[in-house]
């Protein structure tokens, strides 16, 4: 079968910027971070009290008891994130497509509250038990089965769990099964709520957290924030789109991915380097035809320059003429969850002609000596884009993104 082009229909988000793609971009176009105060637990005796938490969140406004007893905040969001997609896709789900259909998550933590609550209960409660529903909480594929339970989908269904990268290698796997004509249809993306003391502290120990706010590029920036959520994209053939006269985002056209096979923790450039590559390659894109670059920019100190070297070995003198920005310095850092939160950023970002800024930023770094976007958007019409993902464990996956092209 011939490859067929893949474009996405449909988007769906919930994070600290808002409860909705509306409410998500307004914050993004307008260079409005949602790093603030830790409010959902006590966090007085962390070295660091600033988070990117998903605010006034209402469980009974989504789900019932019975149905929320089931579900760990991870959960949920995959879930909220995945109604919005599929709704905003306008796909009627018949029994065939429904056959046909993939779910593909990711998450790094998966139900990491339950999985602390239950510690609280045996360790300091001592209680001896925990919740009945312990286990199917906490698993790591729970959001993918509840959006399969959700839409009634019978097709594949399963989880990725590579760390930060989870999220894009979910994507791109989705991509590639839509791609080759095995899917006709999946959601895909990533959710993560990793706000629970026990995972804090363990945070906290790696000494990455900044104890203010997240400025990726920037001279000053003193680490990465954690942040929370969940977004869906829906992606489907070309073909079948504009068959139903569907609204079309953008083209997700390739995939990279890459492996550093150095040092755990400590970023590299050619890993990145490669993923970038293979994704191009994938996308049989010329580095020329990229305009923007949707950065992993945590805003630690190693992976800002390590990501600005990367970006110079791919594309060469052509780096100087591309635009960079790190979304994370609004959302935080989602960690499972923060490359679909980035792919819906990239796809609104090629579909508006209107390309998000780094926020929070004070001062360049000469370091990280790239066209770095801040403070307020920037209005482009920029043909291809690249989102990067690079985790712990040195495990890399980039998306290739194309405006849609009739």
């Amino acid at each position: 079968m011939t490859a067929r082009r893949v474009v996405v229909t449909g988007l769906g988000v919930i994070c600290a910027l808002g409860h909705n793609l509306a409410e998500v971009w307004c914050a993004l176009r307008a260079g409005r971070s949602g790093i603030g105060p830790i409010r959902s637990l006590d966090v007085s005796n962390l070295r660091f009290q600033n988070g990117a938490e998903v605010r006034e969140y209402d469980t009974g406004k989504h789900f019932g008891s019975n149905r929320a007893d089931l579900l760990d905040r991870f959960a949920q969001f995959a879930v909220i994130a995945a109604r919005e997609a599929v709704g905003d896709s306008g796909v009627t789900l018949t029994p065939e497509l429904r056959e046909k259909t993939a779910v593909v998550s990711g998450s790094c933590v998966g139900g990491q509250s339950t999985q602390d609550a239950g510690f609280v209960e045996l360790y300091r409660q001592e209680r001896g038990r925990v919740h009945p529903l312990t286990i199917p909480r906490i698993m790591a594929n729970a959001g993918a089965s509840h959006i399969s339970v959700e839409f009634g989908t019978t097709g594949p269904a399963f989880t990725i769990s590579t760390a930060c990268s989870s999220a894009n290698h979910a994507i791109g796997q989705a991509f590639r099964m839509v791609r080759s004509g095995e899917v006709d249809l999946a959601i895909a993306g990533g959710s993560e709520a990793p706000f629970s003391m026990g995972l804090l502290k363990a945070w906290e120990a790696i000494r990455v957290i900044a104890p203010d706010t997240c400025r990726p590029f920037s001279r000053d920036r003193r680490g990465m924030i954690l942040g929370e959520g969940g977004a869906m994209l829906v992606l489907e053939p070309l073909e079948r789109a504009e068959a139903r006269g569907a609204r079309i985002y953008g083209e997700i056209v390739g995939l990279g991915m890459s492996s550093d096979a150095g040092h755990i923790t400590q970023p590299s450039v050619e890993g990145p380097a490669r993923a970038m590559r293979a994704a191009l390659r994938d996308a049989q894109l010329h580095p020329e035809q990229v305009g923007y670059i949707n950065a992993h920019g945590t805003g630690t100190p190693g992976n800002d320059p390590t990501e600005t070297r990367a970006i110079r070995e791919v594309f060469g003198a052509h780096a100087d003429r591309l635009a960079v920005s790190s979304t994370k310095s609004m959302h935080g850092h989602a960690l499972g969850a923060a490359g679909a939160l980035e792919a819906v950023a990239t796809v609104m970002a090629l579909h508006q002609g209107l390309l998000p800024p780094t926020a929070n930023f004070i001062e360049p770094d000469p370091e990280c000596d790239l066209d770095i976007i801040t403070h307020r958007a920037r209005a482009a019409q920029v043909e291809c884009a690249l989102s990067n993902s690079f985790a712990f464990g040195g495990l890399n996956a980039v998306l290739a993104l194309r405006t849609h092209l009739r």
